[in-house]
């Protein structure tokens, strides 16, 4: 998670030197302002908390139900084993 911060703060760094190069070339964009490269900083960070935690969640879920079901089969191999009386 700490390569997506600091890619964040990469971007944001950029965009913050962007600015100054066009303000020392008397370029003025109204939208590129310290206010919007922070909101856009804090949009790239949330962005890449939500598709992390999505990907954490639907691997979480993958393997919960891979496991659930070599759980079974083992009760199942378990279960037959005591019936032959096998330990």
């Amino acid at each position: 998670m700490s390569k997506w911060k600091d890619l964040s703060i990469l971007v944001v760094g950029f965009l913050a030197a962007t600015m100054g190069f066009l303000a020392a070339l008397n370029i003025e964009f109204q939208w590129l302002t310290p206010e919007s490269i922070s909101a856009f900083g804090a949009f790239f960070v949330a962005g890449v908390m939500l598709i992390a935690g999505a990907i954490a969640t639907w691997k979480n879920t993958h393997l919960f139900t891979k496991n659930e079901g070599i759980k079974k089969v083992a009760l199942q191999a378990q279960k037959k084993r005591k019936k032959k009386g096998v330990k």
